[in-house]
């Protein structure tokens, strides 16, 4: 069964960038769209990003469009996420999941990772 870990969650000020990482392991992300999602304290969890299988298609929640780059490597099997002019809103437990076809949903998710937590001050 895939195993999904994700990287480089942190503390970062409003305005700066985080690039996480998702990286495969016992299984593989080729052939699979790969998406990331967040939930924040008291909230359900959220879409954020998805890109297809192919990778020639990308999807964003509103609040994050043009702040927020999803890309896959499939020769590292591993999904991105580059985050860039943070808000604190972005505050988050943000997590890699796979899914067959287009990821917009938590219904869509086959497979989850753990969880990286971002926190953004002001």
């Amino acid at each position: 069964q895939v195993q999904l870990v994700e990287s480089g969650g942190g503390l970062v000020q409003a305005g700066g960038s985080l690039r996480l990482s998702c990286a495969a392991s016992g299984g593989s992300f080729r052939g699979y769209g790969g998406g990331w999602f967040r939930q924040a304290p008291g909230k359900e969890r959220e879409f954020v990003a998805s890109i297809t299988w192919t990778g020639t298609s990308t999807y964003y929640t509103d609040s994050v469009k043009g702040r927020f780059t999803i890309s896959r490597d499939d020769a590292k099997n591993t999904v991105y996420l580059q985050m860039n002019t943070l808000k604190p809103e972005d505050t988050a437990v943000y997590y890699c999941a796979r899914g067959i076809g287009k990821i917009s949903t938590v219904r869509d998710i086959h497979s989850w990772g753990q969880g990286t937590q971002v926190i953004v001050s002001s």
